[in-house]
């Protein structure tokens, strides 16, 4: 006879050779009542937007720094401190022609900086005569100090065509000078170009040789100045054409630091700078066109305001570039 153990055995107990049961079959009656409370704000957003929900944040993050990063300037250098512009001359309509090369010392070999790159073609020989760009334009700067006039000119002989023509070259001096980095910073001053009357000074692209002839040519490199006997800021135009080397910018930027440059010496910058900050953004009235390091200018003019420092700028089209 078989004697079964009647003690009480764990539930769910199945002796050997028995099918395994359960230890608790649930009915229907026993789940527990689903959840019926509202979920949170953040998680009704997460089961709305599923992936979404992650994106969105950050999107509108980028969003933002690419606007800040619009409205500080894309690309532009954003380090060390604001450069130098020098101090205002007094002024005089008959201080001959500012800004010419230095004469140095006439040793020249293996020395020279602001070599010319390749590039476009440009007018070696102009005709020496004038002819202005038709129009004008809106004042620009709050002048409280002086509104100055000037037109834009184009030397007989050179062909502005490749370029865009007489107009493209009015237009970019024109944006240059209204743009809030440049001279109308200071509210002191102030410009207009005007279609007629006479003008404080007339911004001329000149051909290689008449640069030459009015700015000089002693050291054998390339480039502007202002002639304050005739009034007229003298771009050079092969450098409007190629830059230069030593700049180490697009041609765009050389083009707006040429006309910054020259139209600071017009309303009375007549001195050039150095380099101030090793590694920062080099002033508008260095001689950028020669060189963005003080020892480069330096060699040229062993005489001249830029010591030799070791120190090397970057190059800047602008008298007060944000930082």
């Amino acid at each position: 006879m078989v004697v079964t153990d009647q003690r009480a055995r764990p539930a769910g107990y199945s002796p050997p050779g028995e099918p395994l049961r359960a230890q608790w079959d649930p009915a229907p009656e026993d789940l527990p009542e689903p959840e019926t409370a509202k979920p949170g704000r953040l998680r009704r957003f997460v089961t709305t937007y599923g992936w979404r929900a992650y994106a969105l944040p950050i999107l509108t993050v980028i969003t933002v720094l690419v606007a800040v990063d619009a409205v500080r300037g894309v690309g532009e250098p954003v380090l060390g401190p604001a450069p130098v512009v020098g101090n205002l001359s007094r002024h005089s309509d008959k201080a001959g022609v500012i800004g010419a090369p230095p004469k140095g010392d006439g040793n020249f070999v293996g020395r020279l900086s602001g070599s010319l790159p390749d590039g476009g073609q440009y007018a070696e020989v102009g005709a020496g005569t004038w002819h202005q760009v038709p129009g004008g334009s809106p004042r620009v700067g709050a002048a409280e100090t002086h509104l100055f006039t000037y037109t834009v000119e184009v030397e007989n002989g050179v062909n502005t065509a490749e370029l865009g023509g007489d107009e493209a070259v009015a237009a970019m001096v024109e944006a240059t000078l209204a743009n809030p980095k440049s001279w109308i910073h200071d509210a002191r001053f102030g410009f207009q170009r005007i279609a007629t009357g006479t003008p404080d000074f007339r911004i001329a692209l000149a051909s290689r040789q008449t640069t030459r002839t009015l700015c000089g040519f002693e050291i054998p490199i390339d480039s502007s100045c202002y002639d304050s006997d005739e009034g007229r800021v003298v771009l050079s135009e092969v450098r409007w054409v190629r830059g230069a080397v030593a700049f180490d910018g697009d041609i765009g930027s050389y083009r707006q630091y040429q006309i910054n440059h020259e139209v600071g010496h017009a309303i009375g910058y007549h001195e050039h700078q150095p380099c101030g900050t090793d590694g920062g953004l080099a002033p508008v009235m260095m001689q950028q066109t020669f060189g963005t390091a003080n020892d480069d200018i330096a060699a040229l003019d062993p005489q001249g305001v830029v010591p030799m420092d070791g120190k090397k700028c970057r190059f800047n089209p602008w008298p007060y570039p944000r930082l």
